[in-house]
């Protein structure tokens, strides 16, 4: 695998994947590798990631829980709360953004995912595109160019690092992978 950084996920990419275009069912690969990826010390997420995943009552949370929970990094490191205090004051002074959507990113992971990044210099992965004109959310990337902090999406990093997904097989019975039932550890 190829690395030009260590990534730092936000919640939308692990939910689109699960809900969507890797489901545990069809794609156990995705979430090996990223377990691979993760021991390996190529991608991380923050304790406030896990906090959003676990609201939900599905295979996600099951998976988060018992298996990725080891690299979840606590929001309370060192230089993460400074710089979430600067993402704060950034985001209240913006008249671009309105009130409730600065409440929300305000309650969210979002300004911890972004604050984490700066303090340990990661790259941040996420599904949020940048818009200069939107008013209703704090796009992840809006933050992220004020603060020059570098963000990419799931199928770049998984470039990045050099995944491939190259082997078809069709398993004709039910897979043995059951990513449903994890027992706790």
């Amino acid at each position: 695998m190829n690395n030009d950084g260590v990534y730092v996920l936000d919640t939308n990419v692990f939910i689109e994947a699960s809900r969507r275009y890797y489901a545990f069912d069809i794609a156990p690969a995705f979430w090996d590798t990223l377990v691979e990826c993760a021991q390996k010390g190529h991608i991380v997420t923050i304790d406030k990631v896990k906090q959003e995943i676990e609201r939900g009552n599905d295979t996600l949370k099951q998976w988060m829980k018992n298996i990725f929970y080891q690299w979840c990094k606590s929001t309370s490191e060192s230089g993460v709360t400074d710089a979430y205090s600067d993402i704060m004051k950034w985001v209240i002074a913006q008249n671009q953004f309105l009130p409730e959507a600065k409440y929300k990113f305000a309650n969210g992971a979002d300004g911890w995912l972004i604050a984490y990044a700066i303090a340990k210099n990661l790259i941040i992965v996420t599904h949020e595109e940048f818009d200069s004109n939107i008013k209703k959310q704090v796009p992840i990337p809006n933050v992220c160019r004020a603060f020059n902090v570098p963000y990419t999406d799931t199928f770049q990093m998984l470039r990045n690092l050099g995944v491939k997904f190259d082997q078809y097989s069709f398993i004709s019975k039910p897979s043995t992978a059951n990513y449903s039932t994890y027992n706790t550890p």
